[in-house]
């Protein structure tokens, strides 16, 4: 059987596919023989498919290495739902759970491994992996290896290492936008072989329209985009508090809408999603928390409400409209107070060299540590009890953590809601005498098993609720009796929490041992400066087209003009007013014959004002070309 037919077969049995999208085959044939790959493919490309297709075909077990830890644990249970053996580890779970999980991966038949980047450089997982049959080893969101990237993590230089383990083990990177310089920057890192290949999808969105609206009105503009561009839509803000407050503002002007951040709990925040995946919700305004693994192909409009700090992010969240490949819209709105505040964050972000050294003493008497003590330990760590011990403002604290971060001191991990978890500790003859001395837990432990399958091989999560519905026992009765079995060394029971935590990377330092490299201080500074001021050209700039600008930006060309950006649209109306009377009415045509139009959609597709565009308007619907009725506009087919 043909390499491609062993593919789509696999595609097929287990995703349920017929078929490959753009260069997903060529990736897969890459890695499937053996050959160290490089895939840059757009947010909603497919990343997934291009490792495990071929994972599922190649013995031993993929390591995947993620950052998200969110992201992480969807992929594991996705791939769980269609009956393949995965698993993972992360900062959140106990040291027992990460040994037992190790273990499971060495002697478990699993064909994937999900951990977070800081796991990989532990002693512990250096002497687990050697007993494993690794096939591949995936690191996705590989532009955070880069100090040239957006979101760099020091933890990701240490993935090349597993080279000296398995030097003959084939790497895949993958990433959603990437300049020329991070590619290259990525290849040396991890060490990519001399017939490496990369495979990069090109970034030009032929049907996405590129907007910036200068403003000192942000609502009222939203209000207009919101209003005028029938469909799902996506509105990014910076903070919390904003989301919440700008999601008030629409749904007061009649329009469904809701707010998500990193601050609701997980099933607030998954109820969300899922309402607005379904349309029972029409806009979701949000922190950049929201997007992760989202797959809506219908999003009509992604308004950023606050420019972000860079082009790869800005491209990514806006790529999240329009993936159907039909009209869509990419709404920056701006005004001057924007740029100030942007350098304002810019230089909170790089703070005193002596403060960050002063933080790293603090954060280890916070956690009660001596000289020495701490290596590879992780805590439950928020940032605001830190603050109030150290007498400072949270942001100034959170700065110099990410400092202490990117110079590979610590790791933090996201808010993660890390639900209980149980395990028998006992076997199963065990756990039936268990059962007859204490004829009180017998009924609860038969309900244990009867609702979750393989109690006895690893930790699984639970739902204290559940069982309580399902056995009409009270949740404190169903919590009580969990604490008794844990107390007699039947399981281990972990409960639930949801709090952000610190891996610490080395033990505590004397102060004169801390070093922070000025070399690499200040390269990601100037790193970040330019990304920051490319973002604010782009803002600002009244030429070129803007898809143009974006692809340079990401070192790919583009020959034409999109014709749909703002930019592009000005510069079609420098002409007479019967060249603007004709384009205008062409326009209008185009749009038509795809489908009615909206009024208030007007706003956008033109530069022009509303009194040139009515006037061609009222001219096409006295000549019968198109129908007006209340707010809607459409083809009439007549004089065609």
């Amino acid at each position: 059987m043909k390499q491609q037919e062993i593919f789509l077969q696999t595609l097929l049995r287990y995703w349920g596919y017929n078929s490959f999208r753009d260069t997903q085959e060529d990736i897969i044939s890459s890695i499937y023989q053996g050959t160290d790959t490089l895939a840059l493919l757009p947010t909603g490309g497919g990343k997934s498919i291009c490792f495990q297709v071929p994972a599922m075909l190649m013995d031993g077990i993929c390591i995947v290495v993620t950052p998200l830890i969110a992201l992480m644990k969807d992929q594991v249970e996705k791939l769980k739902s269609i009956g393949i053996k995965a698993l993972c580890v992360h900062s959140g779970m106990s040291p027992y759970e990460i040994d037992i999980a190790l273990d499971n991966a060495v002697y478990g038949s699993y064909k994937f491994l999900y951990l977070s980047p800081e796991r990989l450089g532990t002693e512990l997982f250096r002497v687990r992996v050697q007993k494993m049959t690794p096939s591949m080893l995936v690191v996705d969101e590989a532009h955070c290896i880069s100090q040239w990237g957006y979101d760099f993590r020091p933890s990701y230089l240490r993935i090349a290492s597993f080279r000296e383990l398995f030097p003959d083990v084939p790497f895949m990177a993958l990433t959603a936008t990437a300049t020329t310089q991070v590619v290259e920057d990525i290849r040396e890192k991890l060490r990519f072989r001399k017939n490496s290949q990369v495979f990069q999808s090109s970034y030009e969105r032929p049907n996405l329209a590129y907007v910036v609206r200068k403003t000192e009105d942000k609502l009222g503009q939203l209000l207009r985009i919101a209003k005028g561009v029938e469909g799902t839509g996506l509105v990014y803000v910076r903070e919390r508090k904003k989301a919440e407050d700008v999601a008030e503002f629409l749904i007061f002007n009649e329009l469904k809408a809701d707010a998500y951040h990193a601050g609701m709990d997980s099933r607030i925040r998954s109820s969300k999603q899922q309402s607005w995946k379904r349309g029972e919700t029409r806009i979701m305004v949000s922190t950049n928390a929201f997007g992760m693994g989202i797959d809506k192909p219908d999003v009509r409009f992604v308004c950023h409400f606050d420019p972000p700090d860079s082009p790869e992010a800005y491209f990514q969240e806006a790529g999240r409209a329009g993936r159907d490949g039909k009209k869509a819209y990419a709404v920056l709105l701006f005004n001057p107070s924007d740029a100030k505040r942007m350098r304002q964050i810019f230089t909170l972000s790089f703070p005193d060299p002596e403060l960050i050294r002063e933080t790293y003493q603090n954060l280890y008497d916070f956690l009660g540590l001596a000289y020495g003590e701490g290596a590879e330990q992780q805590f439950d760590f928020r940032v605001e009890d830190f603050a109030k011990r150290c007498r400072k403002h949270p942001s100034t604290l959170w700065y110099a953590l990410q400092c202490l971060e990117q110079e590979g001191y610590i790791s933090l991990t996201e808010e993660v809601d890390n639900p209980s978890r149980i395990m028998f500790r006992v076997s199963r003859d065990e756990l039936y005498r268990v059962q007859i001395a204490n004829p009180g837990l017998d009924t609860f432990i038969k309900l244990l098993l009867r609702t979750y399958t393989g109690l006895f091989n690893g930790f699984v999560s639970i739902e204290e609720q559940y069982l309580a519905k399902t056995s009409r026992m009270a949740p404190g009765v169903i919590a009580e009796y969990l604490l008794n079995l844990s107390r007699m060394a039947v399981i281990s029971y972990i409960p639930k929490k949801r709090i952000p935590q610190v891996f610490l990377h080395s033990g505590r330092l004397e102060p004169g041992n801390v070093y922070l490299n000025p070399a690499t201080f200040l390269q990601r500074k100037d790193a970040y400066a330019k990304r920051m001021e490319t973002m604010l050209q782009y803002a600002q700039s009244e030429a070129p087209c803007r898809s143009k600008q974006l692809l340079a930006y990401f070192g790919e060309g583009m020959k034409h003009d999109c014709e749909i950006c703002d930019v592009c649209l000005q510069r079609q109306g420098i002409e007479n007013p019967g060249q603007t009377f004709e384009r205008i009415a062409g326009k209008i045509t185009r749009t038509l014959r795809t489908g009615p139009l909206r009024i208030q959609q007007l706003d956008l597709l033109f530069s022009e004002s509303g009194e040139q565009v009515m006037d061609v308007l009222r001219a096409m619907a006295e000549n019968g070309e198109i129908l007006i009725k209340d707010d809607t506009i459409q083809w009439n087919g007549h004089n065609t």
